[in-house]
C-alpha cells in the first residue's frame, strides 16, 4: 500500500484536525525509526498514519474497521501492528514494526501535547521536562503512562534518547504541524 492510498483511507475515515495531526506525527516518527534501522519506511509510515483511522468514526469497533480493511488488501504485517498497538488487546508483538508503533503512538501524542503548552513549543523542548510531565498525572491524562513505559521497553530504548529522537525529528515539521514558536515568544 503506498502512502497515497493510506492517506486516502485516513481522510475518509478522519475528519478531526487534531487526529489527522497526531497521524501525522506518528507517520513521520515510525518513517524516521524505520529509515534509521533499516526497515521498510513505506510501511512503517504507512502503519503510522493508519493506526488510528478507524477511531473517530468507528470509536466503538477500533481498531478492528481499519485491521480488517487492510488485511482485506493483503497488508497483514501493517494490520497486526496496528491491532497490537495498545497492550491491553493482548495481541502479540512479534515483530519490530510492532514494537515501534506502540512505542511511538503514545509518547509522540504526549510530546505534541507538551509542546502545545509551551510559547517556544518544540523548541528547547528536552527530554527531562517531558519526563517530568509524565510524572504529572493531571497532564494529558488521556495518555496512558504505562504505555509508553511499556512500549520503550518493549522497542529496547532508552527513554530519554526515544523521547530526544521523536523531538528533534518532529521540530523538522514544526511549520507543517502548526507546532513553531508563537510570535514573539523568547526562544
Amino acid at each position: 500500500m503506498t502512502r497515497e492510498e493510506a492517506r486516502t483511507i485516513l481522510v475518509e475515515m478522519t475528519t478531526s484536525e487534531s487526529l489527522l495531526r497526531h497521524a501525522r506525527t506518528v507517520e513521520l516518527v515510525m518513517e524516521a525509526y524505520a529509515t534509521k534501522l533499516g526497515e521498510d519506511a513505506e510501511k512503517w509510515a504507512v502503519a503510522g498514519m493508519l493506526h488510528d483511522a478507524d477511531y473517530q468514526a468507528y470509536p466503538e469497533q477500533h481498531p478492528n474497521v481499519i485491521v480488517n480493511l487492510l488485511r482485506e488488501r493483503g497488508e497483514d504485517e501493517i494490520a497486526h501492528a496496528i491491532s497490537a498497538h495498545y497492550t491491553h488487546w493482548g495481541v502479540s508483538y512479534d515483530t519490530l514494526l510492532d514494537k515501534a508503533l506502540l512505542a511511538c503512538d503514545e509518547l509522540t501524542g504526549f510530546i505534541v501535547a507538551c509542546a502545545q503548552v509551551r510559547p517556544q513549543r518544540l523548541e528547547g523542548l528536552e527530554p527531562k521536562s517531558v519526563i517530568k510531565k509524565l510524572a504529572q498525572k493531571s497532564f494529558a491524562a488521556s495518555v496512558d503512562r504505562d504505555e509508553v513505559r511499556i512500549g520503550a521497553e518493549l522497542f529496547g530504548v532508552d527513554m530519554k534518547e526515544h523521547i530526544s529522537f521523536i523531538i528533534q525529528l518532529l521540530q523538522q515539521y514544526q511549520l507543517e504541524l502548526q507546532l513553531q514558536p508563537q510570535t514573539g515568544a523568547q526562544v
